[in-house]
Parts: structure tokens; sequence; C-alpha cells
């Protein structure tokens, strides 16, 4: 059998005739594709857009505790998304970052009802983000304040979102409320939870008040059970993962830093990019995709103060670690696990983290030496 490859011109392309034959034969079915099913193609290459733009042109978000390492992106992220004027922040500080030169921000206490009242009678939210709480190593210095904020703070926006109908509530967990009976790999998503921080058993109690709320009123209020969160935007707020962002700054700095925590100490992290990127998607997921009403396990990386000072050393080849001792952050740590097993949010929207210690590690040290 012999192989016809007889050529044909087409302006200055020279063509095959079976590659002739199947351009024609392409031309021929988009044409009639596009004459049989116009309106639809227009629906979702024109319409459907516009209906998304509507769609987020309704909503009124609140972020309350906005000022914080999370709040500080995920208002900046919202934003993008929704429009500034669609996204108020809140804080009991002034901002520091780029919220304050985007629209809208109120002082708010969330301690104090009558003032959050306040502001969901002036927005009428559609969506609340409840981010205001005092965390681990903070916490521990002053239990009492940190109760009462972690936990009056959750009840007040609970309270005024049945009230004002607001349609979902996001408040994020920790993996805080797991403790030294938990298992410590690949931690699942229903075990034991024995906290022994004030932080960690307001989060827990927050998480049974979630569901209460969810299951005895309809509320669909949702949450994630944050790792360590690694960020370069805004500093961390005193928890006990923290030695993982001053590392970075140190190792550019001074080429050196001490760790609170021990060479051997495992703990979960996450880059912020992804926490945002979850949070959101976390939200945007439809309300009977969402089997968990607790707070979901949520995964990123996990590693020890020692592999993540090696990983910097490929880009800073002299930096030094070294350890501080009986520092109190130690034995918290000790209660976490070394790594989480995220299946239910991988199952139920979908789930993934983009950032391994290599693209984390890369991507902190390049912004922060600009």
């Amino acid at each position: 059998m012999y192989k016809i490859n007889v050529e044909v011109s087409v302006g200055n392309l020279q063509l095959t005739i079976n590659q002739f034959i199947q351009l024609t034969y392409f031309k021929q079915f988009t044409t009639i594709l596009y004459t049989k099913y116009k309106y639809f193609i227009a629906f979702y290459l024109i319409f459907l857009p516009l209906l998304n733009l509507k769609k987020n042109m309704q909503e009124k978000i609140v972020v309350l505790g906005s000022n914080g390492q999370i709040g500080t992106e995920l208002v900046t992220m919202l934003r993008k998304i929704y429009g500034d004027d669609h996204v108020v922040a809140c804080d009991i500080r002034r901002p520091d970052y780029d919220i304050k030169n985007s629209a809208p921000f109120e002082f708010v206490n969330v301690l104090d009802k009558e003032m959050i009242n306040g502001i969901f009678h002036k927005y009428r939210p559609t969506q609340v983000y409840l981010l205001a709480a005092l965390l681990s190593a903070t916490g521990e210095q002053n239990p009492k304040l940190a109760w009462d904020l972690n936990m009056n703070g959750l009840l007040n926006v609970l309270d005024l979102a049945l009230e004002y109908k607001t349609a979902k509530v996001y408040w994020p967990s920790s993996i805080a409320v797991f403790g030294p009976n938990s298992p410590k790999d690949n931690t699942s998503q229903y075990c034991v939870m024995d906290p022994n921080t004030v932080y960690g058993i307001s989060k827990l109690a927050g998480e049974r008040w979630c569901e209460y709320y969810n299951q005895k009123y309809g509320l669909d209020v949702r949450s994630i059970r944050y790792p360590g969160l690694i960020s370069w935007k805004a500093a961390p707020g005193g928890g006990t993962t923290d030695y993982a962002i001053h590392i970075f700054h140190d190792a550019l700095k001074k080429g050196s830093y001490q760790s609170f925590l021990n060479a051997e100490t495992e703990l979960p992290m996450m880059y912020m990019d992804d926490a945002i990127r979850g949070t959101i998607e976390l939200m945007d997921a439809p309300a009977d995709q969402i089997s968990v009403r607790s707070s979901y396990n949520f995964a990123g990386v996990s590693f020890t103060p020692e592999v993540l000072a090696a990983e910097i050393r490929k880009h800073i080849p002299d930096f030094t670690l070294t350890y501080s001792a009986n520092d109190p952050r130690q034995q918290i740590a000790n209660s976490w696990p070394r790594s989480i097993d995220d299946n239910y949010a991988a199952k139920d929207w979908g789930w993934k983290p983009e950032f391994d210690l290599s693209k984390l590690t890369t991507d902190m040290l390049n912004n922060l030496k600009k």
C-alpha cells in the first residue's frame, strides 16, 4: 500500500491533503455548531459571567477581625472578587495595611453586642467572617480574656446572624482542638479531642456551638481547623507556630534564628495563599455539599524547624539555626498533631493544597526581599 502525501497551498501555509480535509471539516463543524447552538454558547460566554457578576454585586460581606494575619489577606482577596464597597473590614484596631486604602472600615469590638448589632443593621450582611480571637500562646498569658473573646464574640455573631437572616457565617477553628491523647499522625476528622490550652478549649466549644446553631436553627455556619499559617504580608498573632514566620525574617536580616521549638517538633503548616483560597472555596461550596458542621480538618504541609532550616539553606547557604530551652510554647506544640487527614474537605468541596515546602520557602523569601 502506498501513502499519498499531496501538499496543498493555503496562502503561505503548506498542508498535506489529509490536513487540508481535516481543516475543512473542522471549519464546517464549527459553523454548524455555532449556527445551532449560538444562543447556548452566548449564554455561557456572555450571560453567565454577567449573572455571576450580578450575584457578586448583591453580596455584602462583613469581616470582623480584619487586621490580623488572616483578615489582612482575606479582605484583600474578597474585595478583588466582590468589589471594594461590598466588603466591610471591621476591627478593634485601626488598619495598618492596604485595607485602609480600599473602602469601608468600621471600628468594632466583638465583645460589644450593641456595636456589632449596629454593623448588622447598617450593612445587612449576606456573609460574615468572624476572625477576631486570642491565639494559643497569647491566650495562655490571659486565659479569661481569651475565653471571653473567643467564646462570647462567637455567640454574639451567631445570635445576630440569626436575627438578621445572614445567609452564611464563617468562623475559624484550629488544630489546637486536639490534645495529648489525640492521634499524632494523620489525625482524623473525628477522634479524641482533649485540648490543654484555653485557645484550644474555646475553639472546641465554638465548634460545638456552630454545629448546634446549624442543627437547631438552620444557620449556615462553616469552619476550618487551620494549621500553622505562614505569610509575609502581616505579622503573626501570637501562636505556637509563629517560629515558621520569624525564621524567614531573621534568615534574611541576620543569617541566623533561635527557634523556641526544638529541632524534632513536627507540626502541620500551610501557606497563607492556600489558606485564603481554601476558605473562599469552602464558603462558595453549595450548602448540600457541606457534611461537617463543626469544623473541617485542613492540611497543607508538615515539617520540623530543622527541615525548614535545611530548605532555607538552599537559598541562604550560611543560615544557622539554634534552639532555646524551656519555652512554654514547646509544651503546647507537644500536644498537637504532626500531620492532618483532611479527607472530608477534599471529598466535600475539592480541597487540595498547592504549596509544598519548597514552593512555600521560595515564595516567602522572594517576597520578603522586596
